[in-house]
């Protein structure tokens, strides 16, 4: 049996015989499904799925399956896309001065756990911030910004995106908030990771507001980015026990590993096209 696969999502409004639709189709044209998952948010009326398939009986090109496939998204009003999963997506990869999600996701790239071809890491400040760092072959520009030179700054990181071909941006703390025009035009494909746990303590220096109102628990938020700040659909959070003895720098360093394995678990549903849109939220079928 072949070992190339393929990875379909869809969502759509549910009713009846989607499963069967969906399941047919694949084996009508020679597909073997390898792993299945579904919801029916029974709140929005709406049906989401995950599958992935290799060919059993005969190989057909993924242009052909999705052609045929059409027909039936068609019917029954579904989003949905269909990848070959050997095709690693391009990711972009901003930053400010804090390293230790980058640094966190460079290492799981190189080790294989992460699945992308990372085209440019860009930031705010010179490349000698970074100075422990191999980059590698990765490109990385350097685009200070100011109050006044916001706009320049983002259509240079825009026109870069565009020629790199990239196809996700991350913001690995990336300490500038976007404009509307910039997270309408990255909408879906830009994710962030915010130092806190979402939707408490938003804004600046979270960790020292947490430690003002007392709390037990700290934790990290990594969603995808819209205009109305850190408020865009949440991909992963994580959580992590504190007590009174734990001033605002242990807050910061304990909160350093939480921000770290939230990010690059975000960034490997992405991916592996484990996470659908719905609405204000998200569906996220995890391994």
């Amino acid at each position: 049996m072949p070992h190339h696969q393929y990875v379909l999502t869809l969502s759509c409004p549910d009713r009846a015989g989607i499963v069967s639709a969906v399941s047919t189709f694949l084996f009508e044209n020679g597909q073997n499904i390898l792993d299945a998952q579904q919801y029916n948010d029974t709140e929005s009326g709406h049906f989401f799925m995950r599958v992935v398939f290799n060919a059993a009986a005969k190989v057909i090109p993924l242009a052909s399956l999705r052609t045929g496939f059409g027909v039936i998204a068609a019917k029954f009003t579904m989003g949905w896309h269909m990848r070959d999963r050997e095709t690693r997506r391009k990711v972009m990869l901003l930053v400010s001065q804090s390293d230790h999600c980058l640094a966190d996701i460079l290492y799981r790239w190189r080790v294989g756990d992460l699945h992308m071809i990372p085209t440019a890491i860009v930031s705010n400040h010179p490349r000698e911030t970074f100075s422990g760092f191999d980059f590698g072959d990765i490109p990385f520009y350097h685009f200070p910004v100011n109050k006044d030179t916001r706009r320049q700054q983002e259509a240079a990181i825009t026109a870069l995106i565009a020629q790199t071909h990239t196809d996700l941006v991350v913001l690995a703390r990336y300490m500038q908030i976007l404009s509307d025009e910039m997270s309408a035009r990255l909408a879906g494909r830009c994710i962030n990771i915010h130092h806190s746990f979402l939707p408490g303590f938003k804004g600046a220096k979270p960790y020292h507001q947490a430690f003002d109102r007392g709390v037990k628990l700290i934790g990290a938020t990594a969603h995808y980015v819209t205009s109305a700040l850190d408020e865009g659909p949440i991909i992963d959070q994580d959580v992590e026990r504190i007590s009174h003895r734990d001033t605002p720098a242990d807050l910061v360093r304990k909160g350093r590993d939480i921000e770290r394995r939230v990010l690059s678990r975000a960034l490997h549903y992405h991916l592996d096209d484990r996470v659908i849109l719905n609405g204000r939220k998200t569906v996220v079928f995890t391994d």
